[in-house]
């Protein structure tokens, strides 16, 4: 499989195993490829002892299970985040609060991060992948446990980011993609099934779809074959 993410922001879809995690794991540096390689333009590739420390500060990354470090406030998680990404600690300080605006955690910004609910968890994790000035941005199923209240404010926060950004976001939600997304990467058994704008993407579904349906339309005949 060979794929490029480029700006603006691409909503990857698939069902589970289909590769999606591993994908992303492979892109954050987490896993080494067994073949290949991962490389972000100007900066190289993160397998090179030279450039892992540049490629990791220019990626963010939110993972599908991420822990929640006890005796840290809300506050102190998300900036805690951005020092691991090379941030100086009175600056991670500070871009903390502005990136728990964007998610709503403002005003538990003091509390215990370990008092947070699954969903506000989530949210803080969130928050902690865009307290820095990262050039890519790698979600991994961001939205699982969000209520449909926080998911539409989700959807915001991922419009609202700067259009330079590759943005990529792994997820079972094919709801809002055309205002929420540029590209649609269908991947199932580590195979790209589709790859091209939303408006591509949603025309895949059987004629006739009622439109509230055809993302899930559209995703449905992509992964069982049926096109």
């Amino acid at each position: 499989m060979s794929i490029e993410f480029g700006s603006g922001r691409t909503v990857l879809l698939g069902p589970n195993g289909a590769g999606k995690s591993t994908l992303m794991g492979l892109l954050a540096s987490v896993h080494r490829p067994q073949r290949g390689s991962v490389e972000l333009r100007g900066v190289g590739t993160p397998f090179a002892r030279r450039s892992l420390a540049p490629f990791r500060r220019a990626v963010a990354w939110l993972p599908q299970h991420a822990g929640t470090f006890p005796g840290l406030t809300v506050r102190e998680h998300v900036a805690y985040a951005g020092w691991l990404k090379g941030l100086g600690r009175k600056d991670a300080y500070r871009r903390a609060v502005d990136a728990l605006g964007p998610v709503g955690l403002v005003d538990r910004a003091d509390s215990p991060a370990t008092q947070l609910s699954g969903g506000q968890t989530r949210r803080m994790h969130l928050a902690g992948a865009l307290v820095h000035d990262a050039q890519v941005i790698l979600l991994d199923e961001p939205t699982a446990g969000f209520d449909p209240q926080q998911q539409a404010r989700f959807h915001e926060t991922v419009q609202a980011l700067d259009p330079a950004i590759a943005v990529v976001v792994s997820t079972h939600d094919v709801s809002d993609l055309s205002g929420s997304y540029d590209r649609v990467v269908v991947l199932d058994g580590g195979e790209v099934r589709f790859d091209g704008p939303v408006s591509g993407f949603l025309d895949v579904a059987p004629t006739g779809t009622a439109t509230h349906r055809r993302g899930e339309a559209a995703y449905s005949t992509l992964v069982r074959g049926e096109r």
